[in-house]
């Protein structure tokens, strides 16, 4: 159960408060904080990477195992030497790093513990399959597949062959997510959630509509959905501790491309007990991460919420059974604003926290199921929405 009090939020405050993820003290959460990175967890073997594609994104994991102090970079691996070779070199690889001509290579290299997989939604079935086959441990880019059904497969290739899989929704691991989670359990602060609505949007230019990989058919073919439509959709199941909607209903207009590839969109999502959410993702519009999730004694309102406007600090604000004064002329009490600090990014403690599970099991843990359940929920509700557009914004029902 969560703790009724939230320590150290003083609603109403509007002085901002720092919180330290390395110092402060939490109660349990839906996500609790990484740990600290002790001095017996550096001293202990590092989990080996293997990179397995040389995506643009790969170079920001790359960097984050790099800072993290129980990961190193071992391998990676591309369809062309030379890539995988000049991707090396340019994301500051130890000299003893391993470079691969095929994706084949990294998984088949016995000295590599986990692998990256951030290749092109469509190809994920194939590789972290064969990746949990090989015994590796798997953090997979995401969406993490093209349907739940194929996401079935690879959680039960991993569950079967006792591998860890976490999905790379980064803002998870930040600890900005922990202590927003605590104002949203407290019943007297908080009170029940009513409402949620997230956004994530960011403008591309013509070259990205032309060539990106996330506007094609053939290879991420949720387009928007899947790459910003992500977050909202994880948002949403966060504030609602993961409780599922009873139906999607995906909202009217959407943008599609020429190859019928979805470049805006939005949603609502709806609960049995009358809780609604609603989300819009685009690549058409100006760059915007925001949540604001309303309960019946507050408001909780985060911009950056998928990538912080700063490395090392994040804030939110938090509103608590305001009103307004005598005259209508300002709030009262007024919304406090909180940011909280953390002297690694978030990236860095989702690569942290998922070689902190890979360690236990090579030490004789079983995976961490809550992971794949998160990835699976969330992939459930894209498809809904996926579904409720090619059926004319029909109601989808949801099933887990």
């Amino acid at each position: 159960m969560f703790r009724k009090q939230v320590s150290g939020v003083s609603v109403g405050n509007k002085t901002s408060r720092i919180y330290h993820a390395q110092s402060d003290t939490y109660a349990t959460h839906p996500l609790p904080l990484p740990l600290p990175a002790s001095a017996e967890m550096s001293a202990e073997t590092p989990i080996r990477f293997g990179i397995v594609g040389c995506a643009e994104i790969a170079r920001k994991v790359s960097r984050a195992i790099t800072r993290a102090p129980n990961a190193t970079l071992y391998a990676v691996g591309s369809r062309s030497i030379d890539k995988a070779t000049a991707f090396a070199k340019a994301n500051n690889f130890p000299p003893t790093a391993k470079i691969y001509g095929s994706y084949d290579a990294v998984l088949d290299d016995p000295d590599v513990d986990a692998v990256y997989v951030p290749l092109p939604t469509s190809l994920h079935i194939k590789w972290a399959v064969l990746a949990a086959q090989k015994k590796k441990h798997i953090l997979l880019e995401k969406p993490v597949a093209l349907n739940v059904a194929e996401f079935d497969k690879i959680a039960e290739a991993c569950e079967s062959n006792g591998v860890q899989i976490m999905d790379g929704t980064m803002w998870m691991h930040h600890p900005r997510t922990a202590k927003m989670s605590e104002f949203l359990a407290d019943a007297n602060r908080f009170g029940q959630l009513r409402t949620i609505h997230t956004v994530f949007t960011f403008p591309c230019d013509p070259e990205f509509f032309k060539n990106d990989i996330r506007v094609k058919p053939d290879l991420d073919a949720h387009g928007a959905l899947g790459d910003a439509g992500w977050y909202c959709i994880r948002a949403i199941l966060w504030a609602n501790n993961y409780e599922l909607p009873k139906t999607v209903i995906a909202l009217r207009d959407p943008v599609l491309n020429e190859a019928g590839v979805i470049l805006s969109c939005g949603a609502s999502l709806h609960w049995e007990d009358g809780k609604v959410a609603t989300f819009h993702c685009s690549f058409l519009s100006s760059l915007t991460m925001d949540i604001t999730a309303v309960g019946t004694k507050g408001t909780l309102h985060v911009d950056g919420f998928v990538i912080p406007h700063e490395e090392k600090e994040a804030a939110f604000s938090a509103a608590s059974q305001s009103g307004f004064d005598e005259f209508v002329t300002c709030w009262v009490p007024s919304p406090s604003r909180h940011i909280v600090t953390t002297d690694l990014p978030q990236e860095v403690l989702m690569v942290r926290e998922f070689a902190r599970l890979v360690g236990a099991i090579k030490n004789g843990a079983k995976p961490e199921k809550k992971w794949p359940t998160l990835s699976r929920k969330t992939q459930i509700v894209l498809d809904a929405v996926k579904a409720s557009i090619a059926k004319g914004f029909e109601s989808i029902d949801i099933a887990y």
